[in-house]
């Protein structure tokens, strides 16, 4: 067995159906009393309901969480937070939302509670982005993990059929890379590999029937293993192309990761044999050469758009993102081929199978 270092990330973790519900007491618990309730517009009501079970200790909703968390709206949440003199941020929604919270987190150094109504996993890390000039920037930091996850699968009724399958993918994506991350471990493998075959049995039952609660229970348990797994390790060529995608283009954060996995795994079925391997077995695949193909028809199964261009990248797209990729890459465990790269990015741009 190889040698190795795995440090357990220190949050707590309530997870169960109808837990939201017990919001208040964990607060007070903490002794928070001055809670900001922060959502994307699209969840300002859901917001308010909660602002309204954390009664005297809210201090409202500020419902102004965008994809990717331009710079320009984390400096105005940063400064809405201090001249509110809040004491902890409570992030209800996705990936956008508990990335503002983590931009407040990091200039003001403000717990934050988060309450995840998709499956991103970011609610599981010390990693933040923002974005500026059209260029994301992913850092870490201890400051913006938070301290207390609240998993309750009632919230995920209302997810839609197609938001559900991209972060459903979005979460399987973190699983896999962490299998040939650089400082992979078995612990996190374990993880991971639990984590895809959570969402891999789930996801299609829950497109079939979304108020399905044991499904929904399933896919936000791979979704937390998935996020375990991507605060726990590094990540690789195929999160780079999906900073890239979104930082450079602002195309939707889980549908490009939800296109893309396809293609990155494919790119690297043979540079980890032995990730590729138990990869390809939990996929339920004979083979390392089926691996993208796999995850392809899964994603049509599911019913997601299968082509970049129907998300918004421009024709140009596959080889700007190529070059960039490759200008400034992340550790992957094989090495970045630009031609390579263009090839596979224009088919993912064409929506047509990766081999």
């Amino acid at each position: 067995m190889q040698d190795f270092h795995y440090n357990a990330l220190p949050i707590d973790v309530y997870f169960g159906v109808g837990r939201s519900s017990q919001v208040k007491d964990i607060f007070l618990e903490q002794g928070y009393r001055r809670v900001l309730v922060i959502t994307t517009s699209g969840h300002e009501e859901i917001g308010k309901e909660l602002s309204d079970k954390l009664g005297n200790i809210s201090r409202g909703v500020y419902p102004h969480a965008v994809m990717h968390v331009p710079v320009e709206v984390a400096d105005k949440a940063v400064k809405f937070v201090r001249d509110s003199s809040i004491d902890c941020c409570l992030a209800l929604g996705g990936g956008s939302t508990i990335g503002l919270a983590k931009a407040i987190a990091l200039k003001t150094h403000l717990p934050i509670v988060a309450i995840p109504t998709t499956y991103a996993g970011s609610e599981m890390t010390s990693i933040y982005g923002i974005t500026d000039n059209h260029r994301k920037t992913i850092g870490k930091d201890v400051n913006v993990l938070p301290k207390i996850v609240i998993y309750d699968p009632e919230l995920y009724l209302t997810l839609p059929a197609q938001i559900s399958a991209c972060s459903g993918m979005n979460a399987m994506a973190h699983a896999i890379e962490s299998l040939y991350a650089k400082d992979k471990n078995p612990i996190v493998s374990m993880m991971a590999i639990e984590s895809i075959k959570a969402i891999k049995s789930s996801l299609p039952i829950i497109i079939r029937d979304l108020k399905n609660i044991p499904a929904r229970q399933q896919v936000a348990y791979g979704a937390w293993l998935a996020g375990v797994c991507l605060g726990s390790v590094g990540m690789a060529i195929h999160h780079k192309i999906c900073h890239v995608l979104g930082g450079t283009f602002n195309l939707p954060h889980a549908e490009a990761h939800a296109i893309t996995l396809a293609y990155s795994v494919h790119y690297n079925r043979n540079a980890d044999i032995r990730a590729m391997d138990k990869l390809a077995e939990a996929l339920d695949v004979r083979s390392r050469e089926e691996i993208g193909l796999a995850i392809y028809r899964l994603n049509r199964s599911l019913g997601i758009r299968m082509a970049l261009k129907e998300i918004g990248l421009p024709e140009e797209g596959p080889d700007k993102v190529a070059r960039i990729v490759c200008d400034s890459p992340y550790y992957n465990p094989r090495d970045y081929n630009y031609e390579e790269l263009k090839g596979l990015l224009g088919k993912a741009y064409e929506g047509v199978p990766p081999v």
